[in-house]
């Protein structure tokens, strides 16, 4: 056989020697048999231009590698005038090619989708380049998919399924793309095609979530706040399962990955997060067996997510591991901030503190830059991520009067449309001495949520909660903050147990939620039921030396409210442990305060 042309060939290798891939990987990457990519590379084969293509995208040539290979034909009617299973010209080679490579390998885009050559072309472009991290790139695709597909339902709600993959800023309701959504339901209503069922399935799987995004009314959709959201999420789950029962045809993995993932967020803020547990781990199973890179991330992060509400932190230590060989081996930019992220809460959770304080300070702010500006990721994601962890590395080193001078605070305040800030900003103030200020702003965060009724039962909401808790222990009893305290525990009793108030997905571990409902006894004036809590906190607490040294804190204090007989002696048991762990990790607050309570004075200590 003679050589081909050996451009492309010769540009090929050099890249992937240059990246550092192997032919094998390459080949199990694109798909393609081993052999035949050798024979490419050796200029003994042709290669098609949809090989090319993925080539160009797993080597990152951006357009380079594929400017060398052979435009595609134009397709040619197959005999008879008759397409064959909706596949023609180019996009039969390659499927042939395919079949003569044995199965198709885990990462390997979306098959052809049968709605014409050059829509299916620019899905799977869409694809590669959302693996890659490249959300802009994607979106790019997949919007002039949707603009291809004009007149064809089924192929534009394909396309609005992939482009409601994009994030969107957290507290934040996307209106664009519920519209964009609205439409294609519309257009699909009357189509009773088992294709049209699993697409209304993942559009109102996304819909779903899009809606429960909103924290407020101020950034809901009129009339259809996040509880209407988590009502579909419920009412889209169930339709997946009466499908699976009835084995729907076309309803394949994808499908079942895009729901469960959706649906997961859509209930995150209205699920108990056993619950949501459950579904991390059946969407961790769909992956797994459907393949996808996308979805094996999506899965592992909301396992480690999951893992770590429940208390599970060594298991999430596992499932962070996983996540961080799919983040290396993606070589996306996004999934390794995602995996930084995580590494940061875990680390903020341990003590490591100098480890966040880099990631924070640095790394953070130069990875938040860059992805910002290709405008592949909402600022707002990295932006509230990054505050986030800062200020709890603020908090937990005693520096937290470092929140208003560097201006930090500003930022809080101007989050303040999601009330996770609002609390932080509450408990900030009581740790800088503001305590009028901080009483007056709890009493406004109570009237503006209806005594924190409106506040969700799940998922944001507890962390809200959690810090709630401290700052009203912090403040002191006040005559007038007493009915406020009663609805804070009313509201935190159905998280008491072994569970750890997350904030952020993830951000930051806040608390055991049992050492919240603890303090919250405490400052209610009841101290033996205060025990009882700290005793359930201690569970999960024993993971963190910081957090188990803030814990044995509590039970001091309870301790010496208590009047037990023996109290006395045995809150300094408590309370030498708990100094030495708050010196040797610079946590000069809690140093201050044990040393404090040791002493006998039962001051605050720290900043004020």
């Amino acid at each position: 056989m003679e050589a081909q042309e050996n451009g492309f060939g010769q540009e090929l290798r050099r890249r992937r020697q240059e990246a550092g891939r192997s032919l094998s990987e390459l080949a199990e990457r694109v798909p393609c048999s081993r052999s035949f990519l050798s024979r490419v590379e050796n200029g003994r084969r042709r290669p098609t231009y949809e090989l090319a293509e993925r080539c160009d995208d797993f080597l990152e040539a951006g357009g380079e590698l594929l400017s060398l290979a052979p435009r595609p034909r134009p397709a040619r009617e197959p005999r008879g005038g008759k397409e064959r299973d909706g596949i023609r010209g180019p996009a039969r080679t390659a499927s042939k090619l395919v079949d003569r490579a044995a199965a198709v390998p885990p990462d390997a885009p979306s098959p052809a989708s049968g709605h014409g050559e050059e829509f299916d072309r620019l899905v799977r472009r869409g694809d590669l380049r959302h693996a890659a991290g490249r959300m802009r790139e994607a979106d790019r695709c997949y919007r002039e998919a949707h603009r291809l597909a004009e007149g064809r339902p089924r192929a534009q709600a394909l396309a609005v399924a992939r482009i409601c993959r994009r994030w969107s800023d957290p507290g934040q309701v996307d209106r664009e793309l519920l519209h964009l959504i609205g439409d294609s339901l519309a257009a699909l209503r009357d189509d009773p095609g088992p294709e049209a069922g699993a697409l209304r399935l993942q559009l109102n799987a996304h819909r779903a979530k899009k809606l429960s995004m909103a924290v407020s009314a101020d950034t809901a959709v009129a009339r259809a706040g996040p509880d209407s959201g988590a009502a579909l999420a419920r009412h889209t789950l169930h339709g997946l399962e009466r499908a699976d029962s009835a084995g729907a045809a076309g309803l394949g993995e994808e499908v079942r990955c895009e729901v469960l993932t959706e649906c997961r967020w859509g209930l995150y803020d209205f699920a108990p997060a056993a619950a949501s547990l459950a579904l991390s781990e059946r969407l961790r199973d769909a992956a797994v067996r459907h393949g996808s890179a996308h979805f094996r991330g999506e899965s592992l992060m909301a396992l480690a997510v999951d893992q770590l509400r429940m208390g599970r932190v060594y298991p999430a230590l596992s499932t962070a591991q996983e996540h961080r060989r799919h983040a290396a081996a993606s070589r996306s930019e996004l999934a390794r901030w995602q995996q930084r992220t995580l590494d940061t809460t875990l680390d903020l959770w341990h003590g490591r503190f100098a480890a966040a304080a880099d990631w924070i300070l640095r790394e953070s702010a130069e990875y938040a830059e860059r992805l910002a500006a290709d405008l592949d990721v909402p600022a707002g994601n990295f932006r509230q991520t990054r505050m986030g962890q800062a200020y709890w590395l603020l908090r937990e080193q005693g520096r937290m009067r470092e929140l208003f001078a560097g201006g930090l605070a500003d930022d809080v305040q101007e989050h303040g449309y999601f009330p996770v800030w609002r609390a932080g900003l509450v408990l900030a103030l009581c740790e800088t001495g503001a305590r009028e200020q901080a009483a007056d702003l709890l009493q406004a965060f109570a009237d503006d949520t209806d005594g924190f009724r409106a506040l969700p039962p799940h998922g944001w909401a507890v962390p809200t909660l959690a810090l709630l808790a401290e700052a009203c222990a912090a403040i002191g009893d006040r005559p007038e903050l007493r009915p406020l305290v009663a609805r804070l525990r009313e509201r935190l009793a159905p998280h008491n147990g072994t569970g750890i108030a997350l904030a952020g997905w993830p951000t930051v571990l806040v608390a055991p939620t049992a050492q919240a409902c603890g303090v919250l006894a405490l400052a209610a004036g009841e101290p033996d039921t205060a025990l009882a809590h700290f005793r359930q906190a201690a569970t999960p607490a024993r993971t963190s030396a910081p957090q188990l040294a803030r814990l044995r804190l509590w039970q001091a204090r309870a301790l010496r409210a208590s009047g037990r007989p023996g109290a006395a002696a045995e809150a300094p048991r408590l309370l030498r442990p708990a100094h030495a762990v708050a010196q040797e990790y610079g946590m000069a607050r809690l140093a201050a305060e044990c040393a404090a309570l040791l002493a006998g004075t039962g001051g605050a200590g720290g900043e004020e």
